[in-house]
């Protein structure tokens, strides 16, 4: 290499670093004056008149369901209180989310005690889903630190799809065509990754996370198979399960999915970070319907807000965005869907391309 190679190498690497840098403090900058708008207006203030009447409805409902399974008995009626019980249960996981990132109270402990409650009537581990959680929203799509990325059947980069081998490449080839379907088979892998944490993960509370997992299954399947004959029990509890398993992937998919991905070493402040990953969705019969998840970009900015404020806050960030031509993504749930199907199809075409090429030859 020569002196002069060397030395405008050395320029370009200062030059990208100040760049870098330059952003970094810009972003700092910019989110302190966002921040102090957000709070100005309130909008970071607790809502428990909100939440009191959503935990108390949704319980309701969630009670009542089961007196009806109980009232109905051997009937294949029971098929619609499955389904029933699906919305039920996403509803419960969007106000455990809510507990988990202290939206409802301002202390943790009382956010942590409706966080297990909600988590226990749906069969998850609070800890393990906070844990994974919060490494979701300090690295959003970075293919290297985001555990939403980290799908062994699916290729979300192209680095990832270098990767895959095997079934994982033939799934992964495929994978626009197979993702929904896969989405059936999300409440099934939320229960057993709960399970595996409660007994082989390093959870601060773990015996009272194994307790109330444990409880859940001991229960939920009790009551199905002594209620039910086993070929409607089954019926059931696979209505219920992959419908609720969708319902969850459907509410979330569409947040990240075919966004800017990140790396590991970058640099991108945290303000910058949270909007280029994140899209928004629809408004609010969307926001009713996802539990305030469509409202992405304004959630990942400040995840402490309460969910009926963010459809408050949407217009203010989207205008700070516009403002200082940040890229700000919003978009109907459709087109969101199709954005994230066309995305895992562009990943996955290489894969297609390189089998069709060893069966030609």
């Amino acid at each position: 290499m020569t002196q002069a190679t060397t030395q405008a190498s050395t320029q370009a690497s200062t030059q990208a670093s100040t760049t870098a840098t330059i952003t970094s403090d810009r972003g700092q900058v910019e989110y302190g004056e966002l921040s102090r708008t957000i709070r100005a207006v309130g909008l970071l203030d607790r809502r428990y008149g909100y939440y009191a009447l959503s935990l108390a409805a949704t319980l309701a409902a969630f009670a009542g369901l089961w007196v009806l399974f109980a009232a109905l008995g051997d009937s294949w009626w029971q098929l619609g209180v499955a389904v029933a019980l699906a919305v039920v249960y996403t509803q419960l996981s969007y106000l455990g989310h809510d507990a988990g990132h202290k939206q409802i109270f301002r202390g943790k402990r009382a956010n942590d005690t409706v966080g297990h409650l909600n988590a226990a009537l749906v069969g998850l581990s609070f800890g393990w889903w906070v844990a994974k959680h919060n490494r979701h929203h300090a690295h959003p799509n970075n293919e290297d630190s985001d555990p939403d990325l980290d799908i062994p059947i699916l290729a979300f980069t192209e680095n990832q799809s270098r990767g895959r081998r095997g079934l994982r490449h033939w799934t992964a080839g495929h994978q626009a065509y197979l993702f929904f379907p896969l989405l059936l088979l999300e409440g099934f892998a939320l229960h057993w990754a709960s399970l595996d944490a409660a007994f082989r993960g390093d959870l601060r509370r773990r015996t009272l996370e194994r307790v109330l997992v444990v409880a859940h299954v001991v229960v939920y399947l009790a009551a199905v198979f002594v209620v039910l004959p086993w070929p409607l029990a089954l019926a059931f509890v696979a209505v219920h399960q992959c419908l609720w398993g969708l319902y969850m992937g459907c509410s979330f998919a569409p947040n990240h999915k075919g966004m800017e991905t990140m790396s590991a070493g970058d640099t991108t402040s945290f303000m910058y970070r949270q909007i280029l990953t994140s899209r928004d969705v629809g408004g609010r019969w969307t926001g009713a319907a996802l539990g305030g998840l469509n409202y992405q970009i304004e959630h990942h900015l400040f995840p402490t807000m309460p969910r009926p404020n963010l459809r408050r806050a949407q217009p203010l960030i989207e205008a700070f965005c516009v403002e200082r031509g940040i890229g700000y993504t919003h978009c109907s749930l459709v087109r969101s869907y199709a954005d994230v199907l066309r995305h895992l199809h562009t990943i996955g075409a290489p894969l297609r391309a390189s089998t069709t090429e060893r069966d030609d030859a």
